[in-house]
């Protein structure tokens, strides 16, 4: 028996009007993928897109050694500020933007594999992990000393840029806030506002308090932020929206045995 050779899936065009048919059946795709999935490529732009820009061109001038315009300023005036009201506060801030940052990431990724979140436990876990040997990464390779314009209240030994303070908090506000978004229930999904704006709140709290303690520049905590927000939309759009990840026979796979299955493998 003669094999059956079978044709192209997408046979080039023969003639003008095949490849006018094909032009107007890829806008008609076009279209219909941008109706579907705009709220997605919005996203995918708006959280991964510009914050690498951002932070591409941040890193950049600091590479070239060039000094930030706004840097020298805006520290100088935080300090002009300072007293002992805002040195409690500031310093309770900054402490929270660390201790408290790792506690709570620790405690939502626990939260969610007690609970059965898989995806959401393997998005949190690698927002936060990532984001940490990205922020250690960093600062190696950049190597930037930190401002020394006063004798800090918090002095800070390690490099500077960019801000691991505002790299943590902007991470966990960002996982909180595309977990909480995407909630099933309403009455919790009700609350996605007020949370985001309790998340936007901290993560600019602990970046202030940074400036205000005189260990970093302003640049340092645009490009913590910048950073960690590309990377947790990109972790979130991986893990939630590629098909291939976490698939039911993977998890099977890995899952741990049922105590039925235990049973069984006893006799």
């Amino acid at each position: 028996m003669s094999k059956r050779t079978s044709a192209p899936a997408n046979p080039s065009p023969k003639t003008p009007a095949e490849a006018a048919r094909n032009v107007r059946e890829e806008a008609r795709f076009g279209a219909s993928f941008l109706r579907r999935h705009w709220v997605r490529l919005l996203l995918v732009f708006a959280g991964v897109g510009l914050p690498l820009w951002a932070f591409g061109e941040l890193a950049d001038e600091v590479h070239e050694g060039e000094p930030f315009p706004f840097d020298e300023p805006l520290l100088r005036f935080a300090h002009r500020l300072a007293g002992d009201g805002l040195d409690g506060v500031f310093l309770l801030a900054s402490e929270l933007g660390y201790t408290g940052v790792i506690l709570a990431d620790c405690v939502l990724v626990l939260a969610l594999v007690v609970r059965g979140r898989r995806r959401a436990g393997l998005f949190a876990t690698l927002a936060f992990v990532g984001s940490m040997l990205l922020n250690i990464g960093a600062k190696h390779a950049f190597g930037r000393i930190r401002p020394a314009l006063w004798a800090s209240i918090a002095p800070e030994t390690t490099f500077s840029f960019p801000s691991g303070h505002a790299m943590g908090s902007m991470t966990l506000a960002c996982v909180v806030v595309l977990l909480w978004w995407h909630l099933r229930d309403p009455r919790w999904r009700a609350w996605r506002w007020p949370v985001a704006a309790l998340a936007a709140a901290f993560v600019l709290a602990v970046g202030l308090s940074r400036i205000y303690l005189g260990v970093h520049y302003p640049s340092d905590i645009l490009a913590g932020w910048t950073a960690a927000m590309a990377w947790t939309v990109g972790m979130y759009s991986l893990v939630f929206h590629t098909g291939w990840i976490l698939k039911e026979p993977l998890i099977r796979r890995f899952a741990p045995p049922s105590p039925r299955q235990r049973g069984e493998g006893r006799r």
